[in-house]
């Protein structure tokens, strides 16, 4: 057992919290994994319209009963219609990511008995979150995967963050967190828990691609790079960190030769997204899914910098519960 402010307050046995991850996380199956091993599993609601939202829920009370649940917003998609739905849901969290959560969200949601996250990339706008009503702000490192707006790295970030708002509010790190050391790590800077993405990507219940996991397996930190490449029609939901494939490797050096629009780009991959099919045309933010067809060495695949330390596709609920009892040891030991 691993005790923080973190587990105490929403009743979990490990202070580890899975991001959200649209697309690798947009089943019950990776949260339920997680929730077994005592953390917080996160549902990704992304672009998904609000009568999902029930969906999601529903689902994931079925695979976890009485569990806690994150349904994981981005915040420049979400609706008055996707919070009504929250509302009705309540589970236990809503986080945001990439935009502060409207003000009259955050109430609504309090008075719901859901508890506000915000994931934030500065100091700044972790006290206007917190200032605002967040009850838990995730500090995002320059490693984390996948979207990234961070300016200074984990090990910068955590204490800065938890310094300034850490009487207030609960800090979790993000960013470079793969196992017990880099858990004990983020402990250590002051975080109250971990924000655990790219590792959960690589697990069996995660809905992420075979390919897009085996890369991930394969691959080190130095593989991977932030770039705005992907989802050009979309420029203020950018940068990404990904892995460094074909198409990163050809633009990484010209990136003024993107084009500013997916029009008439050639069709890359194909896939399916809540039932529907969908073609993915070369520079898609779509990230290939279980069952997604076509060229990897074209799609975006998201990963941090700790991707290095992932030598195997586990079991998620195994990698949670290893990952905490290995930082409780070396916590311990120190």
């Amino acid at each position: 057992m691993l005790q923080t402010e973190l587990t105490t307050r929403f009743g979990l046995d490990v202070p580890i919290a899975q991001a959200g991850m649209a697309f690798a996380g947009m089943t019950p199956a990776l949260a339920a994994a997680v929730a077994e091993a005592g953390g917080l599993g996160a549902i990704a609601v992304g672009a998904a319209p609000p009568p999902a939202v029930e969906a999601f829920a529903g689902g994931f009370a079925q695979a976890a009963p009485g569990k806690p649940l994150n349904l994981n917003f981005i915040t420049v998609f979400t609706t008055d219609e996707h919070i009504d739905a929250v509302c009705a849901a309540a589970p236990s969290v809503a986080s945001f990511h990439w935009g502060h959560p409207k003000p009259e969200w955050i109430a609504r949601l309090s008075e719901a008995g859901v508890s506000v996250w915000e994931q934030v990339g500065t100091v700044e706008r972790a006290v206007e979150a917190v200032d605002a009503g967040v009850e838990v702000v995730v500090a995002q490192g320059l490693e984390a995967g996948g979207h990234n707006f961070a300016t200074l790295p984990t090990f910068a970030v955590v204490p800065a963050v938890a310094d300034a708002v850490g009487d207030r509010a609960l800090v979790l790190a993000a960013g470079g967190i793969v196992d017990g050391r880099t858990l004990a790590a983020a402990l250590a800077l002051g975080a109250d828990g971990a924000w655990v993405g790219t590792r959960l990507v690589a697990t069996p219940q995660s809905s992420a691609a075979a390919e897009y996991k085996a890369r991930l397996v394969g691959a080190s930190g130095v593989d991977t790079v932030r770039t705005s490449m992907f989802g050009p029609d979309m420029p203020d939901f950018n940068p990404m960190r990904v892995l460094r494939n074909g198409i990163v490797a050809e633009f990484e050096a010209n990136p003024g030769a993107v084009p500013d629009s997916l029009e008439g780009q050639p069709i890359v991959g194909r896939m399916d997204l809540l039932g529907q099919p969908m073609d993915l045309p070369r520079f898609t933010n779509f990230v290939p899914m279980a069952g997604a067809e076509g060229d990897f060495d074209q799609l975006p695949l998201l990963a941090g910098q700790g991707v290095g330390g992932i030598d195997a596709i586990d079991d998620a609920t195994g990698i949670v519960r290893t990952m905490a009892a290995d930082a409780a040891r070396l916590l311990g030991r120190a």
